[in-house]
């Protein structure tokens, strides 16, 4: 199995900035992509960024030149770095791996979801 470990969350002021963490751990073979989604209250879960075992990354049209995505290869861990933030980034956070798992083949995984809150 595999579990993601999210954290950096919390509160912040518009015009602020935040860095969620990721760290994927258990029974990994091999990582295709690792990304981040949100959804917000009476909304859809979102995609916000994605990181393929290429490096080549994707964004939601709404974080481009506001998000970050990367990632550590060696601790299996991604990175969001959220700057700019408006109020309409408010939501959960939920980590997401895609990739194959030793003995179960491919696996799509999810965290536990982080909460950002975006108000003054």
């Amino acid at each position: 199995q595999v579990q993601l470990a999210e954290s950096g969350g919390g509160l912040v002021q518009p015009g602020g900035s935040l860095r969620l963490s990721c760290a994927a751990s258990g029974s990994i073979g091999t990582i295709y992509v690792m990304g981040w989604y949100r959804q917000a209250p009476g909304k859809q879960r979102e995609l916000v960024a994605t990181i393929t075992s290429g490096g080549g990354t994707n964004y939601a049209e709404s974080v481009k030149g506001r998000f970050t995505i990367s990632r550590d290869t060696t601790k299996n861990t991604v990175y969001l770095q959220m700057n700019s933030l408006k109020p309409e980034d408010t939501a959960v956070y939920y980590c997401n791996l895609q990739g194959l798992v030793t003995g179960l083949g491919y696996g799509n995984y999810w965290g536990q979801g982080t909460q950002v809150t975006v108000s003054s």
